[in-house]
């Protein structure tokens, strides 16, 4: 029985054997046949459109890279700040001649982005495209929020009003749980939802001052902002009042004026009366 199985499991074997290097001389064929996209389907999958070009530094740019680290060899105890500060001046300074190869090289990586531009946008699909302006316009309205809050804040804005929890949070944030601020943030909240209604009154009472502090403060903004001629900061609500009653202001003035008419006209009147009656009295005696 012994050598019969080793004949069984040496011939199972020899088959199994023979079935794989059928299968791969098989293989082999086929993919000597197809093209390769379909050989590699991973590499034509990561065969994406290119990172596109980087703009081009202007002349200014190109000196500066250019005497950074001579400023800074020559001066190493002077800050970054500085040492931009300083070769900003060395450009002011410098002779349209001694500027030309910065322009000149400039002008040159411009041409360039410009035709690698076109070849990168040619890779892409129309719904690549329509992506990056998306993305576009949502940077350019990031860089506008931006530059509008910072134009508010040297204004002079008035900060909105804090929510109760917000007040909560602000006294309680150091003693909160956690050694991160997220951790101390869910602390404060759990917190917060724990407590009675009676504890939470006071930081609602607290909230409403804050906006009655808001409101005034922000009434006394936006009439300093018409006044500088900044309407375009001031609340359409606000705005639309304050037309309003700078209409009725001038109508208020005429009535005044009408009234100061009258009262003169009756004065000269009264004043014409006692005159002929002093002189009916004369022309008698």
């Amino acid at each position: 029985m012994a050598p019969f199985s080793l004949m069984a499991a040496g011939v199972s074997w020899l088959a199994k054997s023979f079935t794989v290097f059928s299968s791969t001389s098989v293989l082999t064929r086929c993919t000597s046949v197809l093209p390769a996209s379909y050989i590699n389907p991973v590499k034509c999958l990561s065969s994406q459109a290119s990172s596109p070009p980087k703009r081009p530094l202007n002349g200014y740019m190109r000196f500066v890279l250019q005497q950074r680290p001579i400023m800074a060899r020559q001066n190493p105890e002077i800050k970054s700040v500085d040492i931009i500060r300083k070769i900003a001046q060395q450009w002011r300074t410098l002779s349209p001649e001694q500027k030309q190869p910065f322009q000149e090289a400039s002008l040159r990586a411009r041409e360039q982005f410009t035709l690698d531009l076109q070849v990168y946008k040619a890779q892409l699909t129309p719904a690549q495209l329509q992506q990056q302006v998306l993305e576009k316009r949502q940077r350019l309205a990031k860089r506008k929020a931006i530059r509008q809050k910072r134009e508010l804040t040297n204004l002079g804005k008035p900060k909105r009003p804090r929510t109760p929890f917000n007040i909560f949070m602000s006294e309680h944030f150091e003693e909160a749980r956690g050694t991160t601020t997220p951790a101390k943030m869910k602390s404060l909240r759990d917190d917060w939802s724990n407590l009675f209604n009676h504890q939470k009154q006071v930081y609602i009472q607290l909230a409403e001052d804050d906006k009655i502090r808001y409101k005034n403060e922000m009434k006394s903004w936006e009439d300093h902002m018409v006044e500088i001629g900044r309407e375009d900061l001031v609340r359409g609500k606000a705005l639309s009042k304050k037309k309003k009653t700078n209409a009725k202001a001038p109508s208020a003035k005429k009535a005044t004026k009408k009234a100061k008419a009258k009262t003169t006209k009756k004065t000269a009147a009264k004043g014409k009366s006692k005159t002929t009656k002093v002189t009916t009295k004369s022309s008698s005696t």
